[in-house]
């Protein structure tokens, strides 16, 4: 299967179940994650800010009532609809595989469980198209479920669950400079922490 494949099986499921999604995440509070993307941008307030998998727009309404100049992305159409109606924002249909973005136009990219569906043959070409799309010295966050490295499909969904080394390996190949990362939800045994949330940024030159 080609991850062009892995892609629009991924997003038929959530095109398919778009509405249960947004009624089941609504609630969930990011804002450690949030907080973490806007305290490491160093540019004049407001900020371009790129929340890519957007989907149904909760976080990207969120950027936009703190006064930023919000944009979602989401390959699922119906996110996408959803997002722009939720969040009065400007949202671009694009599948993570093939994206089209502008050169150093953003920020700040808010990747909150999104990165882990793209496939590890595929990662280092988006994670390049993010690095361009970032001015310089801004600023990329990701948070992802972990795991040992391994990935493949959950029920109708594919992710890849990678360490914090590894992840690194590949955000570091792509140009990218480390800041920091945690493990979420926070306060609790690492072994009840299944999230990774990591900060990069994009060298001033």
């Amino acid at each position: 299967m080609t991850p062009d494949d892995i892609s629009r099986r991924t997003l038929a499921h959530y095109n398919k179940t778009a509405d249960s999604f947004f009624a089941g995440t609504i609630d969930h509070d990011v804002s450690q994650n949030i907080d973490a993307l806007l305290a490491a941008i160093q540019a004049p307030f407001p900020y371009t800010i790129l929340d890519l998998g957007c989907g149904p727009g909760r976080d990207l309404k969120t950027f936009s009532t703190l006064g930023h100049r919000a944009i979602g992305l989401d390959g699922s159409a119906k996110f996408v609809e959803m997002a722009r109606a939720w969040s009065g924002c400007e949202v671009w249909h694009q599948d993570f595989l093939h994206l089209d973005l502008p050169d150093a136009m953003f920020d700040g990219i808010f990747a909150n469980a999104a990165l882990f569906h793209v496939p590890s043959a595929a990662l280092p070409g988006v994670l390049a198209k993010l690095h361009a799309a970032l001015k310089p010295g801004a600023v990329l966050f990701s948070s992802n479920p972990r795991g040992h490295n391994e990935e493949g499909w959950n029920g109708p969904r594919y992710g890849s669950f990678y360490d914090y080394d590894t992840w690194e390996h590949y955000l570091t190949a792509a140009g990218f400079l480390a800041l920091h990362h945690y493990y979420r939800p926070a306060g609790l045994p690492r072994d009840q922490q299944p999230w990774l949330a990591s900060v990069w940024r994009k060298p001033e030159c």
